[in-house]
Formats: C-alpha cells, sequence, structure tokens
C-alpha cells in the first residue's frame, strides 16, 4: 500500500491498523479544550510524527496514522481530512484552513478492477511554511514547495513550485511571493509595553 501497489482495504492487516486510528481518533475528537496534554499524547500515539509546537483542531480525520508526518509549529485547522494510505508529509510551521482535504488515495480507472475492490495511494508532500486556504483539496501525488500559498476552494491536481500564490480549480501558480507581500510585525516586547 506504502509503494504505491494496488491493495485491497479489506485485508486484515489493514483492518486492524484501520480500527486503531480510528479508537483513537474517536478519543481525540471527544476532549474538551483544556485537555491540551491528552490531544498531544493521542496525536503522538496515532501519527507517524508530529514536531513540537503542533496544533490539530478537532474533528479531524484519516485512515491510519502512522503514515502521517506533521512538522514542528504546523497548525490544522477544523474539520481537516487527510486520506493517508501512503506517506503524506506536511512540512514545518504550515497552516491549513479549515476543511482543506489531503487525499493520497485513489482508484484503478478500469471497473473491473474497481468493481474487485483494488485502491492505490501517491504520496502528497507539503514543503515548510505552505499555507492551504479554506476547503483546498489537494490529489494523490501532489508536491508542494516551501512557503507556497494556496487559495480557498482550489483543487491542486499536480506539483507547486516554492514561494508562489495558486489559486483555482485545477490550482495554477497566479504570480510569485515577492518583498511587497512581506509584512514585518511589531516586536513582541513593544506589543507588551503597550498592554494595560
Amino acid at each position: 500500500m506504502r509503494a504505491g501497489e494496488l491493495y485491497l482495504a479489506d485485508d486484515p492487516e489493514l483492518t486492524r491498523a484501520h480500527g486503531r486510528a480510528q479508537r483513537l481518533l474517536e478519543a481525540y475528537n471527544a476532549t474538551s479544550h483544556d485537555e491540551r496534554a491528552r490531544r498531544s499524547a493521542l496525536l503522538g500515539e496515532l501519527l507517524g510524527a508530529v514536531g513540537d509546537g503542533v496544533v490539530v483542531k478537532p474533528p479531524f480525520r484519516c485512515d491510519y496514522g502512522f503514515t502521517i508526518t506533521i512538522g514542528a509549529g504546523t497548525f490544522v485547522n477544523y474539520d481537516c481530512i487527510l486520506l493517508d494510505v501512503t506517506d503524506l508529509t506536511i512540512g514545518a510551521n504550515c497552516q491549513l484552513a479549515t476543511r482543506v482535504q489531503l487525499l493520497t488515495a485513489t482508484h484503478p480507472v478500469d471497473p473491473a478492477t474497481r468493481r474487485a475492490g483494488w485502491e492505490s495511494g501517491a504520496p502528497i508532500v507539503l514543503g515548510d511554511n505552505v499555507w492551504l486556504g479554506g476547503g483546498t483539496i489537494v490529489l494523490p501525488g501532489v508536491r508542494i514547495g516551501d512557503d507556497t500559498v494556496v487559495g480557498a476552494g482550489a483543487v491542486v491536481t499536480g506539483d507547486l513550485p516554492a514561494g508562489v500564490v495558486a489559486v483555482g480549480t485545477p490550482a495554477r501558480p497566479l504570480r510569485e511571493i515577492t518583498e511587497a507581500d512581506r509584512v514585518h510585525p511589531p516586536d513582541r516586547a513593544e506589543l507588551d509595553g503597550e498592554r494595560p
């Protein structure tokens, strides 16, 4: 399955792995806002690797979990779905808005093979500091380069380079990110001095 070859989802080993993930997700999605330590522990048990400071807002859905890697400082907002039948890598400091879907799973076009229950998948890789707008859908086999921004509602059917703003269905680079896009926020110490 992880090699991108055809597999049957009702294979006993996969059925057990899927059941394990669903039980962990049920526990995760039932946590309260104040149970941050429990959420972190459950996420660490569910996923293949989780960096420091990762936040995943419930409800959250995935198939197996162990194929997912999330880099440090990444934020995953409400209602995200990660279909992870093969490796799904999310870099550091990424932002996934509400209802983003990362879909590594696919099915054969051949009707007889599909009817027989065969499936496959292709990895998805998000570089560091990628921002996916609300409702973005990323299809199997896609790579998105560092710092790229994908507009809300886009469907990403092919690779996107680093440092671009991409929009549409299918998503296409609209322009490069420029120095004019860079905002220099106030220093935190400066803000602290302004607070009553």
